[in-house]
C-alpha cells in the first residue's frame, strides 16, 4: 500500500509538471477550434468568437480581430466589417490596410445619418494621408513610377469621393461637391462622377448633374458593375424626362458622354505612354525593359525571332548567387550565337539595393528591372528562369534552383527552342 500512495503521488507531480501554462491551454483550444472549423469561413469565424468570449483579455486578441475582419471583408458581412475593422483600426492608427479602412468607411457610409458620416469623416483623412505617404513609394513595388502614380492617383479619387459623402452626409452639400470635383480631377472614374452628380441634385442643379451621371455611366471602369449602369441609366431617364418632359434625345446625350469620355481616356493614355511604355502592355514582346545600369531602354519586341533566356533574381536571394556564374557559363557557350540572348532581370520591391548589390559581387551588366514583366509572368517564386522561344512565347520555366543539373537542364532548354 505504501508504494501504491508514493506511486500516486508521483503520478500526481507528473501530471503537474506537465500541465500546460494557461497560454499553452489557450493556444491549444484555440489551434483546435480552427482546425475543427475546416475550409468554412462561417465556422472559422464563429470558433473565433466563441475564442474571445472565453478569453476577452487573450494577448492574441487583435490578431484573431484581424481575421475575423478579413474574413468578414471575403464574406461582405456587413456588420462584422463595422464591428472588428473599427476595432482593427482603432488599435492600429497608422495601419496601411486600405481595402479594410475603404470598406469600413463605406459601411458607415450607408447609414447615412450624422454619427456615422463623423466617423467616416475621421476615417477618410487617415484614408487620405496613408494614400498621400504612397507616392514616393514606388521603388517599393514591382510597378514602375508611372503605373504606382496612376494607382495612387485611383486610391486618392476613391478616398476623395467617400469623403464627400460623408462631407454630404452631415449636411454639407457644398463642400460635399467640391470635394468630389476633386476626386474626379484625380482620376476620372465612374464613382467619382457619380458622387459630383449627386451632390448638384442636391443643390439643384440637375442639368450639370445629368452630364456628369452620363459621364458615370459612358465611362471605361472595370470597378463599374452592372448594377451600377442599370442604376444610372434609370436615374439619367428620370432626371431627363423631369427636365425635357419625356427621354427623347437621352441617346444622344448619352452618345456624346460617351464621345467625350473616350477622347478623354486615349488622351491620358497617351501622357501615360510616353511616362512609362508598359502601362498598357498586355503580351510579353509589349514590354520595354528599363535598365540598372546607364543604358537605353530594351523593347523585348527588338528580339523577335530570338531564344531569350530570362534570369529573374533579387538581392534577398541566396540560390541567385550561386546559380549566377552557372548562367554565366552558359551564356559564354552562346556567345558567338546573335539567336540566343541571354536577360538578367532584376525582381527587387526596393531598387535602391541593386546598384550596390551588383557593384560588391562584380555581376556585369546588362541588368535590367522586371518594370511589371513578374506581374505578366506570375512569377511568384525567386530565382525563376524563362526561356522564350522565337515565336515570343515562354518556351520553358524553371522555377528554384537545383545545383547539380542545371546547366544541363538548360542547355537543353536552350536547344528545344533552336530546333523548333
Amino acid at each position: 500500500m505504501k508504494w501504491l500512495a508514493l506511486f500516486a503521488c508521483a503520478g500526481i507531480l507528473l501530471a503537474q509538471e506537465n500541465k500546460p501554462t494557461p497560454a499553452e491551454q489557450e493556444q491549444q483550444e484555440l489551434s483546435r477550434a480552427v482546425s475543427e472549423a475546416g475550409s468554412s469561413s462561417v465556422d472559422f469565424v464563429r470558433a473565433l468568437e466563441r475564442h474571445l468570449k472565453k478569453y476577452p483579455a487573450s494577448p492574441q486578441r487583435l490578431a484573431i480581430e484581424k481575421a475575423i475582419a478579413k474574413s468578414a471583408l471575403d464574406a461582405n458581412d456587413r456588420p462584422r466589417i463595422l464591428l472588428y475593422g473599427q476595432k482593427v483600426l482603432a488599435a492600429e492608427p497608422e495601419t496601411s490596410d486600405l481595402p479594410l479602412l475603404d470598406r469600413v468607411i463605406r459601411v458607415l457610409l450607408d447609414a447615412d445619418d450624422q454619427e456615422s458620416a463623423k466617423k467616416a469623416l475621421a476615417l477618410c483623412a487617415r484614408y487620405l494621408r496613408q494614400v498621400e505617404a504612397m507616392r514616393n513609394d514606388s521603388g517599393k513595388s514591382h510597378m514602375s513610377e508611372a503605373q504606382w502614380a496612376e494607382e495612387v492617383s485611383k486610391g486618392r479619387a476613391r478616398a476623395l469621393a467617400l469623403q464627400a459623402r460623408a462631407t454630404g452626409n452631415t449636411g454639407d452639400a457644398e463642400g460635399a461637391l467640391r470635394i468630389a470635383k476633386s476626386s474626379w480631377e484625380s482620376n476620372q472614374n465612374a464613382e467619382s462622377a457619380r458622387e459630383v452628380s449627386r451632390w448638384l441634385l442636391k443643390l439643384n442643379r440637375n442639368a450639370e448633374a445629368l452630364e456628369y451621371l452620363a459621364d458615370a455611366f459612358a465611362i471605361e471602369d472595370g470597378r463599374a458593375t452592372d448594377a451600377d449602369r442599370a442604376r444610372d441609366r434609370q436615374r439619367m431617364g428620370e432626371i431627363y424626362a423631369k427636365l425635357n418632359g419625356s427621354e427623347k434625345g437621352l441617346g444622344d446625350l448619352i452618345l456624346a458622354a460617351y464621345d467625350r469620355m473616350s477622347a478623354a481616356h486615349t488622351e491620358r493614355l497617351a501622357k501615360l505612354r510616353q511616362a512609362d511604355p508598359n502601362i498598357v502592355a498586355t503580351e510579353l514582346m509589349d514590354f520595354t525593359l528599363l535598365p540598372v545600369e546607364k543604358r537605353d531602354p530594351l523593347p523585348l519586341s527588338s528580339l523577335n525571332g530570338k531564344t531569350v533566356v530570362m534570369d529573374f533574381w533579387a538581392t534577398w536571394c541566396g540560390p541567385c548567387r550561386v546559380q549566377h556564374p552557372i548562367i554565366e557559363k552558359v551564356k559564354k557557350r552562346y556567345e558567338n550565337d546573335s539567336k540566343v540572348v541571354f536577360l538578367s532581370v532584376n525582381a527587387d520591391e526596393d531598387r535602391s539595393l541593386v546598384a550596390g548589390f551588383l557593384k560588391e559581387l562584380q555581376w556585369t551588366g546588362p541588368n535590367y528591372y522586371e518594370s511589371g514583366l513578374a506581374r505578366l509572368l506570375t512569377v511568384s517564386s525567386i530565382p525563376t528562369l524563362l526561356v522564350v522561344g522565337r515565336d515570343g512565347k515562354v518556351s520553358s520555366r524553371m522555377a528554384g534552383f537545383i545545383p547539380e543539373r542545371f546547366e544541363d537542364m538548360l542547355v537543353e532548354r536552350i536547344e528545344e527552342t533552336r530546333t523548333n
